[in-house]
């Protein structure tokens, strides 16, 4: 019989401010959902180097370290792995699947706004209103041209081509298990053409975390509902890269009085000032609502 597999989590945090209390509860509710025989890993997402600091980075560690957060060495930092998310970017590329937007924001929303979409009714998701495609169009020698004339650009995903691609390879529609919302079926054009990287930077969110879970062997991603559609596209990536799928937990949002998500600016409950105002761990721990959340 094959053992089970140990279960491995993680918490990756970006070095551009100060945690607070919903970053305890994102570490404890994955190093809880590891369990005594699993692994938790923490993660520093660093690829933001015009945000990242040196002294959020050390804060990182103080932080979790007085919580009684412990985890598994070394840490991998994403600044460090530049060439991970390359390899996998030139895999897409490879297969069509990539192409130079050179757009900027200001163009995409009158785009957007012709086409007789007002942006804040149009869908999108972490990233703003869905892009509508339109350097997609541009035959290669355009984008060349533009490219040598020393143009900034995004590279997108083509969504469609991308997930034609996926059904051509598996069996059966793209699936993940949430441990909170059972088998869900991904769209993996819910946020249209993501950004996967960009000329004076390598990797996006999108594509560097799921390169990094692959490399680590992370098989439970635990993480804020927040960060749900963003998991349509990880998992078309991971068919895409022939990664298996890990489990996924998105688990609920830490808010303020007034029922808004705290925010790293929220300083009254970042876990440095209730430190600093004599909480003692337990007593965070017990402000995240941890114990209430792992028992029901």
């Amino acid at each position: 019989m094959t053992p089970p597999k140990s279960i491995v989590t993680r918490f990756a945090p970006s070095p551009t401010g100060y945690l607070h209390l919903g970053h305890a509860y994102a570490a404890l509710f994955a190093t809880r959902a590891a369990g005594p025989e699993g692994k938790f890993l923490l993660r520093i997402e660093d690829i933001d180097s015009a945000r990242a600091r040196p002294e959020f980075e050390a804060a990182i560690f103080k932080d979790l370290a007085w919580l009684g957060l412990q985890w598994e060495q070394p840490v991998r930092r994403q600044s460090d792995h530049f060439g991970d998310y390359l390899v996998a970017l030139e895999k897409l590329q490879v297969r069509g699947l990539i192409y130079p937007c050179f757009c900027t924001r200001k163009e995409i929303r009158a785009e957007i706004e012709k086409s007789g979409h007002a942006p804040h009714n149009t869908p999108g998701g972490p990233e703003g209103p869905l892009y509508p495609g339109t350097c997609r169009y541009l035959d290669e020698g355009e984008r060349q041209k533009r490219m040598d004339e020393g143009r900034a650009f995004a590279l997108r995903l083509d969504a469609l081509a991308a997930s034609q691609q996926a059904h051509d390879n598996i069996a059966g529609p793209l699936t993940w298990t949430d441990g909170d919302k059972g088998e869900v079926t991904a769209d993996p054009g819910l946020l249209g053409d993501v950004v996967l990287g960009r000329k004076e930077t390598t990797a996006s969110y999108h594509l560097s975390v799921v390169v990094d879970d692959h490399i680590q062997g992370v098989n439970l991603v635990t993480r804020g509902e927040d960060l749900l559609p963003s998991t349509h596209v990880h998992r078309l990536l991971q068919a895409l890269l022939g990664y298996p799928a890990p489990a996924y937990h998105h688990h609920r949002l830490i808010t303020n009085e007034d029922g808004v998500r705290l925010a790293k600016r929220d300083e009254s409950l970042n876990i440095r000032t209730l430190r600093d105002a004599g909480k003692t761990p337990a007593e965070v721990r017990d402000m995240t609502g941890i114990e209430e959340a792992i028992s029901g």
